[in-house]
C-alpha cells in the first residue's frame, strides 16, 4: 500500500503534538473487505482519565486535476465517517 507523500511528516506533527500513533494504518471493515485510514491516533487527557481519539487520511492533491482529488477524498471521508459509526458509535 503506497504512503502519501507527506505522510511521515503527519505522523511525525501528531507525535510532536503529544499524539500517540496506535496504528499505521488504521484498519475498518466495509462488508468482507478491508479499508485502510493512514494513521490513527490518540492524546491522554490526564485530568480526565480519557483519551481522544482521531482518525487521519493523508492527501496531498498533487494529481492534474485538483477537483478530481477533492471528489476522492470526500468519498473516502463519507465512508470512513460510516464505518467509524459502526466501529466507535
Amino acid at each position: 500500500m503506497a504512503k502519501d507523500i507527506y505522510h511521515d511528516m503527519v505522523r511525525n506533527a501528531l507525535e510532536n503534538e503529544g499524539w500517540i500513533v496506535t496504528d499505521d494504518p488504521f484498519t475498518l471493515t466495509a462488508g468482507k473487505r478491508g479499508v485502510y485510514v493512514d494513521l490513527a491516533a490518540e492524546k491522554p487527557i490526564f485530568a480526565k482519565r480519557e483519551h481522544r481519539k482521531i482518525a487521519v487520511e493523508v492527501k496531498s492533491f498533487v494529481s492534474p486535476s485538483p477537483v478530481k482529488d477533492f471528489e476522492l477524498a470526500l468519498g473516502q471521508y463519507l465512508l470512513y465517517k460510516v464505518l467509524l459509526g459502526k466501529k466507535e458509535p
